[in-house]
């Protein structure tokens, strides 16, 4: 049937708002992200993020600056998509060991587990949170970008403004690559039985919250994970489970390798 002014008019109201929830297009919610060196690490870098949420549809764009040549940088949401506590960037005060650097672990309480890993291909669990072979690579001078859509878990799409995204890796004295001279191992992955990787490598560069979401609203009810790849994405911990895994699989010794290629 036509749907002429007359016939229009003459349609109840609550039939109205059906015909139009039924042909139209469900809204995409647009975020924007600043992701600076919060903690003081004097990383250097510093990125823009914008999000397009559409259902359980994420499509995310990054570009960053002042990044570790060369090299690769983890990225991951960190928070919770059901607990209460409310996750942030850290700031220098959780430099408990008074080294000059906020490392992973104690950045960790702060920002909370991965949610969500940004890799460039292939899973996005919490699995392939030190997937460092599918991690967005910094170039020659030192811009990262990264753009891409992920199909979200059940139900995350309408959390995701609740998280926050943590980026990795900082080139601490200067030289234009990881190494052992500035900051020695990282005891992150020493903890997970992998020796001779920089703590550089590990620590976080950038932290930044979602622009235009509400910083008082928390999670309420759970995310259905399903029984695929983002199975264990509300689990406590995911963070060092999922490094404990990937070093079981011969990650840390992928990550060795990729790390020396890088600088040949």
């Amino acid at each position: 049937m036509r749907l002429t002014t007359k016939t229009a008019l003459a349609v109840p109201g609550t039939a109205l708002l059906i015909l139009a929830g039924a042909t139209g297009a469900q809204a995409a919610d647009n975020y924007n992200m600043k992701l600076t060196d919060t903690m003081g690490n004097k990383s250097g870098s510093s990125s823009t993020a914008k999000l397009t949420i559409e259902g359980d549809s994420l499509k995310i764009t990054i570009k960053g600056k002042g990044f570790t040549p060369n090299s690769p940088h983890a990225q991951h949401f960190h928070g919770s998509f059901t607990e209460s506590k409310k996750f942030t960037c850290p700031d220098s005060s959780s430099d408990k060991d008074g080294d000059g650097q906020v490392n992973t672990e104690e950045g960790l309480p702060q920002y909370g587990d991965i949610v969500l890993s940004l890799t460039t291909s292939g899973d996005t669990s919490p699995k392939s949170g030190l997937a460092i072979d599918r991690m967005p690579k910094a170039d020659a001078d030192g811009n990262l970008t990264y753009d891409r859509t992920i199909d979200l878990p059940a139900g995350a799409g309408a959390k995701l403004k609740n998280l926050h995204v943590v980026q990795h890796g900082l080139d601490a004295n200067g030289n234009g690559k990881y190494d052992l001279e500035a900051l020695g191992e990282s005891t992150f992955a020493k903890s997970l039985g992998a020796n001779g990787i920089p703590e550089e490598a590990t620590n976080p560069a950038t932290c930044g919250t979602v622009v235009g979401a509400s910083t008082g609203e928390m999670p309420s009810g759970g995310v259905d994970t399903g029984d695929g790849s983002t199975n264990g994405i509300e689990a406590a911990g995911t963070f060092g489970l999922a490094g404990a895994a990937f070093a079981a699989a011969g990650g840390m010794l992928l990550y060795r390798r990729r790390l020396a290629t890088d600088k040949v």
